[in-house]
């Protein structure tokens, strides 16, 4: 608990600096930029298509009478959008989740060495290509995780409990993985794994709970059209902090815990050192004791 709280202050204190702030804007332009893209290149078809399947749909259809006769409008035109947009929200997270993982984390994670743990050793116990494909790999049953459950979301409770416990699993495996691919042997990677699993997976599930926020701004963006070309990037911007927060998180987390396995491990042998005099005094008094007198 005292390693969970003190890596949380220190992640927020990281947080408002100049350079992680800096670093946090090259993630948003990429999501930003392949987003538009693809908004310029899908977006109308993608409403056509939503828009023919609420077509076919009696209920929908039902309630837009209703809504018409009542003056409030075409809820078909303006649920399209919507249905669109919270559609692609969780690809919009995943990919904010990798970029940051890909192109923030690492920085973070030298920031955090940098300051804390100069004289760590950096047994890089993982490649580039080892974190990134676990990262995929991760991403893909996250994912498979995220479709199966959706029809739990029906029940009222586990709508609340799902999407964060995939979102913290998810954040788990890939940030503390990155986190410790420099420092750490493969070993030390699992043992961390293996003692820790419960306050990392803590760690990604608060932070899963953190990344509801800019999801109220990207929903404001979806009904508020005239603010959506402003909005949509500033929750992109403010899922990249989440991320970079719950990456330094981890950063500190892991290092902290890494430094505390390789001390225990450090001061067992020279435990035993330490009694190997005390063996070596008696097996002398020993000796003496049946030399014969000299007399």
């Amino acid at each position: 608990m005292n390693l969970f709280l003190d890596s949380f202050w220190r992640a927020v204190a990281y947080c408002v600096r100049p350079r992680v702030v800096a670093l946090s804007f090259f993630p948003l332009l990429l999501t930003v930029a392949l987003a538009l893209g693809l908004g310029y290149l899908y977006w109308d078809s993608a409403l056509e298509w939503v828009r023919q399947s609420l077509e076919t749909s009696m209920l929908v259809s039902s309630v837009s009478a209703w809504l018409q006769k009542a003056g409030v409008g075409n809820l078909k035109m303006v649920l399209a959008p919507v249905i669109v947009i919270f559609s692609v929200t969780p690809l919009i997270v995943f990919l904010s989740l990798l970029t940051v993982a890909l192109l923030m984390t690492p920085a973070l994670t030298s920031l955090v060495a940098e300051r804390r743990f100069a004289e760590l050793e950096r047994k890089r116990g993982a490649s580039l290509a080892a974190s990134l494909l676990w990262s995929l790999v991760s991403t893909l049953l996250a994912l498979l995780a995220l479709v199966i459950s959706i029809p739990l979301w029906l029940v009222p409770p586990l709508i609340l409990v799902l999407p964060p416990l995939i979102w913290g699993w998810l954040s788990y495996r890939v940030m503390a993985f990155d986190a410790l691919a420099e420092h750490a042997s493969r070993e030390e990677r699992q043992e961390i794994f293996r003692r820790h699993r419960f306050w990392l997976l803590a760690i990604g599930v608060l932070s899963g709970l953190l990344g509801a926020a800019p999801g109220v701004v990207w929903a404001s963006g979806a009904l508020l059209a005239a603010a959506f070309v402003i909005l949509v990037p500033l929750a992109i911007w403010l899922y990249t902090l989440v991320f970079a927060f719950s990456s330094l998180w981890f950063a500190h987390y892991c290092l902290a815990a890494l430094q505390a396995l390789r001390a225990e491990r450090v001061r067992a042998p020279g435990q035993s050192a330490a009694t190997a005099p005390d063996l070596r005094d008696a097996d002398q008094l020993t000796l003496t004791n049946d030399k014969p007198n000299s007399f």
